[in-house]
C-alpha cells in the first residue's frame, strides 16, 4: 500500500465524519421536537385545550359579573334603586324626614340585610368612611335589634355630611315609627327622636363672626 492511497483513504475519512456529524444531530432534534409535539397531542388533546379555555373564560367572566353587582357598582345602584322603590320614594310606605342644620334627608325603610345607600351611593362610600357618622346613621336600627332586617334608602341634600348623617339618623327613628308604635319609648330613651335645633349663628355687624370682636385698640 502507497503512501498516496493512505492519505486519500484518510481524507475520505475524514470527510465522511464531518459530513455524517451535522445530520446526525440535525435528525436527532427533529426527531425530539416531533416526538415530544406527539406526546403533548397524546396528553392534551385539542378538544381538552379548547374546554379548558373556555372553562377559564366562563370563570373570569363569572368572577366579572360578581364583582358587578348592582349594589356593589355605581354604574348600576341607581337602576337597583328604581327597582326596589317602584313609584319612587314618595309611593313608599315606610318613609320618614329627618333635619339637622341645613341637611334634610328622606328616607325609605325596606325588608332587606341591613344596606345603606345615600343619593344612589354606598353609605360607606358617601360618608367617607367616618366611623362616627356611620355611627350616627345605624344607631336607631342597632338600638331596635334591625341592623341586618331592613335596607335603607335615602335622598340627602343641603349642609355637610355630618349634618346629614344625623339627619339620616333622625330619619331613620321617624320611619321605624311607622313599622310599630311599640318603637317610640326605646328609641325616645335614646334621644333619637329630637330634632336638634341648633344651628350656626349668624354673623353681626362690626363683629369679625357671631360673637368674636375686633381687638380693641386704645388709640
Amino acid at each position: 500500500m502507497t503512501l498516496s492511497s493512505l492519505t486519500s483513504s484518510f481524507s475520505a475519512l475524514s470527510f465522511s465524519t464531518n459530513v455524517s456529524s451535522k445530520p446526525q444531530s440535525l435528525s436527532v432534534s427533529r426527531t425530539r421536537r416531533s416526538s415530544d409535539f406527539l406526546l403533548l397531542r397524546t396528553r392534551f388533546p385539542s378538544s381538552s385545550i379548547v374546554v379548558a379555555s373556555s372553562t377559564a373564560v366562563a370563570a373570569l367572566s363569572g368572577a366579572v359579573a360578581a364583582s358587578t353587582l348592582p349594589y356593589l357598582e355605581g354604574m348600576n345602584i341607581e337602576k337597583y334603586v328604581k327597582s326596589r322603590l317602584l313609584g319612587g320614594f314618595a309611593a313608599q310606605r315606610i318613609i320618614g324626614t329627618g333635619r339637622r342644620k341645613c341637611a334634610i334627608a328622606r328616607v325609605v325603610l325596606q325588608e332587606g340585610t341591613g344596606k345603606f345607600i345615600i343619593n344612589n351611593r354606598d353609605a360607606k362610600e358617601y360618608l367617607q368612611g367616618n366611623p362616627l357618622w356611620l355611627q350616627y346613621i345605624r344607631t336607631p336600627l342597632v338600638t331596635l335589634g334591625y341592623e341586618a332586617s331592613y335596607d335603607v334608602f335615602v335622598k340627602a341634600h343641603g349642609g355637610g355630611l355630618s349634618g346629614q348623617a344625623q339627619a339620616v339618623s333622625l330619619g331613620i327613628a321617624r320611619a321605624l315609627l311607622k313599622v310599630s308604635e311599640n318603637h317610640r319609648a326605646p328609641l325616645r330613651k335614646e334621644g333619637l327622636l329630637t330634632r336638634d335645633s341648633r344651628v350656626v349663628e349668624r354673623k353681626k355687624v362690626g363683629l369679625k363672626k357671631a360673637r368674636k370682636a375686633p381687638q380693641y385698640s386704645k388709640r
